[in-house]
């Protein structure tokens, strides 16, 4: 069975809120907990499944990105237990940001369970490191601290900004409020129309 990665709403010192986007409610789901902050990368968001996979539309039309990510999940989608699903940014299309130096095209940011639970951000790097694809760059880990959040250097140039969790386990009912995001102005606008461009692949880093 399909399921939609849910909508992260926005902090509310996002400058990339519009009317149409959701706002986090509140703040109080992450209060007391510990959180990660993780860059938020330019590219589609995709989940994988063992035998399938999808981007953020269920019907997701053919594409070349979509072709690499679909070969991508091949090579390990035998390792995804039945029911479970990794979900992650594929930024091997150039979007609005080009990138030069990424460690791969499919940055692992979240698994989910059978129950349909997200996993501890810890059991994410382990998974990450198991079938051997990164994780997005951690920004901050600690209590969490809004004036820490705020103070976050985010250059809108280079990142398309950051995004907050809880690093304990979110059911999907509870997502809305232990999960939010940081995103930088006008990326609505320039991201709109990505694929019907001509498709330009990111840069990887040079392996020593």
């Amino acid at each position: 069975m399909r399921i939609k990665y849910p909508s992260t709403p926005h902090l509310p010192w996002s400058p990339g809120l519009h009317n149409d986007d959701r706002r986090i409610p509140d703040l109080s789901g992450f209060s007391g907990h510990e959180v990660v902050v993780t860059e938020k990368l330019d590219g589609e968001n995709t989940s994988l499944y063992r035998e399938d996979l999808h981007a953020r539309s269920l019907d997701t039309r053919p594409h070349p990105s979509r072709t690499w990510v679909k070969a991508e999940r091949g090579r390990f989608g035998h390792e995804i237990p039945p029911g479970w699903r990794l979900c992650g940014e594929n930024v091997y299309a150039v979007h609005s940001l080009r990138y030069a130096d990424l460690e791969g095209y499919f940055y692992l940011f979240s698994v989910w369970d059978e129950h349909n639970v997200s996993r501890p951000w810890d059991e994410v790097r382990a998974w990450a490191q198991q079938v051997g694809v990164p994780t997005p760059c951690e920004l901050y880990r600690g209590p969490w601290d809004e004036a820490a959040l705020r103070a976050l250097p985010v250059d809108p140039g280079q990142m398309e900004g950051y995004v907050v969790r809880v690093t304990g386990e979110i059911p999907y009912a509870d997502f809305g409020r232990r999960v939010a995001k940081w995103v930088r102005r006008g990326h609505v606008q320039t991201d709109a129309h990505w694929l019907s461009k001509p498709v330009e692949a990111n840069g990887l880093k040079e392996k020593p």
